[in-house]
């Protein structure tokens, strides 16, 4: 009885196993399609980057939004510290939404980080919408677009 149960188990395990190999060479072969559009505006910069809707299910890109607020005494301009997206080169961006599944790098200044908002003395104007989650898998996408 005992090996019965170890055989269906085993057995129920390489299924499994299995299933999770079909479901990764399938999204392979989706990548493979070309899951992101990525466009630079006006020469360089800006890039933007459109997501399939499968993209955009797998990635589950989340967004905060800029907002001005009362710092120190101050009026300031904030975005949620996960917005924030270094390059490689120490420079500051945030991609902003502008509409579904549609992402723009944006430049911004960093004044300072307070705890989990960076303060900016430049950046998109309030209630724009900013990637919290994703960001660095965007960018990557503008990188893979050109080496190409």
């Amino acid at each position: 009885m005992k090996s019965s149960r170890w055989l269906i188990g085993m057995l129920l395990i390489a299924g499994l196993a299995l299933a999770g190999c079909r479901a990764t060479e399938e999204m392979a072969v989706d990548e493979e399609g070309g899951p992101a559009k990525v466009e630079h505006l006006d020469g360089a910069e800006p890039t933007r980057v459109t997501l399939t809707e499968e993209a955009s299910k797998r990635l589950d890109v989340q967004t905060g939004t800029v907002r001005d607020m009362e710092v120190d005494g101050k009026t300031r301009r904030v975005i949620p510290y996960a917005a924030v997206l270094y390059d490689t080169e120490g420079n500051t961006w945030t991609y902003t939404c502008p509409e579904a599944r549609v992402f723009v790098r944006h430049r911004i200044v960093v004044d300072y980080i307070d705890g989990e908002l960076a303060i900016l003395s430049e950046g998109p104007p309030p209630g724009t919408a900013v990637v919290i989650v994703g960001a660095e898998e965007l960018y990557g996408s503008e990188l893979e677009f050109e080496e190409e």
